[in-house]
């Protein structure tokens, strides 16, 4: 497994967006430090695709996900990408005593010119002790409700004109 990483001052911000020196936020995590909470982790995970740090992509995830894990894959996007920016926008759980957590988040990034953006509410969870990513959590399709009681074709069209809906707006 081959890893790059580019050199790195100890005052440069981490990519992140914590506000933080790299050194002393998601640097020493990359480096093999455990991650004190899911949005640590989370914040190193993005870290890493900027860094190009795919060995710390393969260990921060579960056994399950590492599972379907490609280096290739990662490096294709990281390597592809232009990392514009990390934001957390929610945490559930993922305290001290918690063998779960979430983390709602949107990364920023432009690939083929284009400028997009990954929202995701990512999963954590807790094995032999360090937090690691389960996935993704699919938000439930809610159902469409109707506000208004369903027009007939051959009612009288709603708008008054006297004709039936289906020769009027239903047309």
């Amino acid at each position: 497994m081959s890893q790059s990483a580019p050199a790195s001052s100890s005052s440069e911000l981490c990519p992140c967006g914590s506000g933080k020196p790299f050194a002393e936020c998601c640097g020493p995590i990359l480096a093999g430090a455990p991650a004190p909470t899911p949005e640590a982790l989370m914040r190193s995970r993005y870290s890493a695709y900027v860094k190009r740090n795919y060995i710390h992509l393969r260990r921060s995830l579960s056994k399950e996900q590492q599972a379907d894990f490609s280096e290739k894959d990662a490096r294709e996007w990281a390597e592809s990408s232009e990392w514009l920016g990390l934001e957390i926008t929610g945490t559930e759980a993922g305290g001290e005593s918690d063998a779960e957590g979430t983390v709602d988040f949107a990364a920023r990034f432009k690939a083929g010119g284009e400028e997009r953006k990954h929202v995701e509410k990512a999963r954590f969870i807790r094995e032999d002790g360090a937090w690691v990513y389960a996935g993704m959590i699919v938000p439930k399709a809610e159902p469409v409700r109707r506000e208004e009681p369903k027009i007939g074709r051959n009612d009288p069209c709603p708008c008054g004109s006297g004709k039936k809906y289906k020769k009027c707006h239903g047309a």
